[in-house]
């Protein structure tokens, strides 16, 4: 008898009365069960007792009426082997950690130098900068000890942001540091001991920024939202009085003489201070206790000095807004920069509404109006779709990509025309003087997620971390804030009015 039926157990299931010649080679009955089971016969492995059985011959497999086949195989097709190979995160280089995770580049320290690796990591966030940066030119090593000057610090930043671009892991900003070590000189001071001594980040930021408000031709906004330099008399700003300078109206005073009249004048600014004394809990507090002062001067009234009140207010605001916490002092007993570990919280996101003239707040109201609408018809949103049993949309973060409202009065390219921020970057410093212990930049990726530049170590750190940095103790405390332009998509924050159908319904 050559003739049998046989059944076959395939994982779970089992196909009973399978009829088996067994004149025939074993791979007609592994058509039989790939039609049962759409597994291939290539990919089937049959098995009788231990025994496989091979595709032309029976072999040593002894088949009977009511014996059980077990088979394994998968219906669906066995995964390719990849064409690049797997690399775990265990096994991967610095650079390549980098590269995968898109990790920005590091700075190398080159003795004490984390001062101005956190300035450049910091001033790295604001986007139009290393647009006219590109656009500005740039210098090699070997001219850089010609004529120093604005000019000549600004490319040196620029060519140091081309290097951290094109750097695979981290990248050594010697030029840069010869540069400024030679434009300003006392950041090439050095210890007994013949090494670079530490110098203050906000100094370092303080000159940097002004070689490139000299340094960089202002620009003009095009319909794709592109950059384009334009030509400038010494008298014109440039693009950081544009995009990060700020004007102050101010009132002077004098509280001795009614007589005398009060003197109304302009001054510019490139950061706001925040001075801390024992009231001073939030940021906002110290800076509008910064905004009125009493200052000693000769009364041309009174013919003598005389005690006069300054009032400070914001009559313009620019796109991108530094501020400083005054933390240090100088300690006569101990002739060093001591500094102030108070608790002083800030924001991640700033109004400075109140800090306004009259006249800028008035400009102000209508894009606050169209966030305020706009945050609304978000909320309905949330409320829609809690009461469709869907999730509630989470808030919306703006691609760069996508088409924004500018941020600025038509009239004043790079100014804020809300009065409302966003922190996108935070210099700490770490110790317990200005000239000595550590700096580290803290830079906004995108959503809740920062990234933390500690010289050449960068590294992925959450918003809640940044709520940290706000002192009280030998912890990174914020020393420098910049605050970006908040923004919503085109078009966004309008109420919809009724057509001319609905009036006349109503």
């Amino acid at each position: 008898m050559s003739t049998f039926k046989v059944s076959v157990k395939w994982g779970k299931q089992k196909f009973d009365g399978i009829e088996v010649d067994s004149s025939e080679p074993p791979v007609v009955l592994k058509g039989q069960v790939f039609a049962l089971t759409g597994v291939p016969p290539e990919r089937q492995k049959l098995m009788v007792k231990g025994v496989a059985l091979k595709d032309d011959d029976w072999g040593k497999a002894k088949i009977k009426d009511g014996a059980t086949l077990l088979m394994m195989g998968s219906a669906d097709a066995l995964p390719q082997a990849p064409a690049v190979q797997t690399k775990f995160v265990e096994d991967m280089t610095d650079a390549q950690l980098a590269q995968a995770f898109d990790v920005p580049s590091g700075l190398k320290n080159l003795g004490n130098t984390c001062y101005m690796n956190a300035t450049v990591q910091c001033l790295r966030s604001v986007p139009q900068l290393q647009t006219v940066l590109k656009t500005h030119g740039s210098i090699d090593g070997s001219g850089a000890s010609n004529v120093m000057g604005p000019k000549t610090v600004t490319s040196a930043l620029q060519h140091t942001y081309d290097a951290m671009e094109k750097a695979a892991e981290s990248s050594s900003p010697v030029l840069l540091l010869k540069t400024l070590h030679m434009a300003f000189p006392q950041f090439a001071e050095t210890s007994e001991e013949g090494y670079l001594m530490q110098q203050d980040a906000n100094e370092c930021w303080t000159q940097v920024v002004r070689c490139l408000r000299e340094g960089l031709r202002p620009v003009k906004v095009e319909s794709d939202n592109s950059l384009t330099l334009l030509d400038r008399a010494p008298s014109d700003p440039g693009f950081v009085d544009q995009f990060m300078g700020g004007r102050f109206k101010c009132t002077l005073k004098c509280e001795e003489s009614s007589e005398e009249q009060a003197v109304v004048s302009d001054e510019t600014f490139l950061q706001l201070s925040c001075f801390i004394s024992q009231d001073v809990k939030y940021m906002h507090t110290g800076l509008k206790n910064r905004l009125q002062e009493k200052i000693t001067k000769r009364s041309p009234t009174l013919d003598r000095d005389a005690v006069y009140m300054k009032t400070s207010m914001v009559d313009r605001l620019p796109g991108f807004l530094t501020i400083q916490m005054v933390r240090f002092f100088y300690k006569e007993k101990d002739q060093v920069n001591a500094k102030i570990l108070k608790d002083v919280k800030f924001p991640m996101q700033l109004d400075v509404f109140d800090l306004c003239t009259p006249e800028l707040q008035k400009k102000l109201v209508p894009m606050r109006d169209r966030f305020r609408v706009h945050e609304e018809q978000e909320l309905e949103k949330d409320r829609e779709a809690k009461l469709e049993g869907a999730a509630a949309a989470q808030p919306m973060q703006v691609d760069k990509k996508d088409e924004l409202e500018p941020h600025y009065f038509e009239e004043d390219i790079g100014s804020n025309n809300s009065g409302f921020y966003e922190l996108t970057a935070v210099l700490t410093h770490q110790g317990r003087s200005s000239n000595s212990g550590h700096y580290v930049g803290w830079v906004k990726r995108r959503g809740s997620h920062w990234f933390k530049f500690d010289d050449d170590k960068v590294s992925s750190v959450h918003e809640d971390d940044i709520l940290k940095l706000s002192g009280g103790g030998d912890w990174h405390t914020a020393y420098v804030l910049l605050y970006a332009p908040r923004t919503i998509p085109k078009g966004a924050g309008f109420v919809a009015q009724p057509d001319d159908s609905e009036k006349m319904q109503e």
